[in-house]
């Protein structure tokens, strides 16, 4: 039976470094798919997982309300994102790797799904990152508005405008895809 993450939490602050090693087994991967995602880079996505888990530890008696933790953590992650993405994005234009949406695509030859992902890539790249995020929270990770809101700082109305943006632009950039094929 899994431990809850107030109980693991506990344990940490009491000097038990292996609980921590439960939160991190806990939310690794879902965390890493999230940076992937907004980064496209895994080398940038690692070390942005690894400075949020670093973050949280160092912080971790700071985490007020324990039933909340997964929100908490996941606030850092996001927070490590824009600070790594605005970075990148004065070194280099960046490419966003989506397997999620790749998944709806129809299935074709290999080539043309390879060609299909790098243009899913490249499409999701040209967002804003304040659109991308948006997007890739509520339809990667499947959050509700409330819960983006939560872990963002940005309220519901902005965040479905974001979205519906998103969504909008996505369509038109990858339309004018279809036309050219």
């Amino acid at each position: 039976m899994e431990l809850p993450d107030a109980v693991l939490i506990e344990r940490v602050l009491a000097g038990d470094d292996t609980a921590f090693a439960a939160i991190i087994a806990r939310y690794r991967d879902r965390y890493a798919r999230f940076a992937l995602h907004m980064l496209g880079s895994p080398l940038d996505a690692e070390e942005v997982l690894q400075d949020t888990f670093v973050r949280a530890y160092r912080s971790l008696g700071r985490c007020t309300d324990r039933s909340r933790f997964d929100s908490w953590l996941f606030s850092i992650l996001i927070n490590r994102c824009r600070t790594a993405g605005a970075k990148r994005l004065r070194r280099e234009r960046t490419v966003v790797n989506d397997p999620a949406a790749l998944l709806t695509a129809s299935e074709e030859h290999p080539a043309e799904q390879d060609a299909w992902r790098e243009e899913i890539r490249h499409a999701l790249a040209q967002l804003p990152a304040e659109q991308r995020e948006a997007f890739l929270l509520k339809y990667v990770e499947e959050l509700s508005y409330e819960e983006i809101a939560m872990l963002t700082g940005v309220g519901v109305s902005a965040l479905k405008m974001r979205v519906k943006r998103a969504c909008e632009r996505l369509r038109t950039l990858l339309q004018e895809v279809c036309d050219v094929r």
